[in-house]
């Protein structure tokens, strides 16, 4: 994922929020996780980042045959 500062000074810190959706097999989303992990920085001025994140699910809240979808990702500055 990337994230670019288009501000003026340099990102210092922040955090990151993902909401993973818990699909069954008809499509309804059952359940949204979330989970906030620190951004990289810092990002100057007109720069970018791009990294990846790993985000974990308990197995019993997926039935066999459901899946999960990643759909929303905020960044949050300190």
């Amino acid at each position: 994922m990337e994230f670019r500062n288009t501000g003026g000074s340099p990102v210092t810190a922040g955090v990151v929020t993902f909401g993973t959706h818990i699909i069954d097999l008809l499509g309804t989303d059952w359940k949204t996780i979330t989970q906030t992990s620190e951004l990289y920085t810092p990002i100057p001025p007109g720069g970018t980042v791009d990294r990846m994140w790993t985000l974990c699910v308990d197995s019993w809240r997926v039935p066999s045959g459901w899946h999960i979808d990643t759909r929303d990702v905020a960044a949050a500055l300190n």
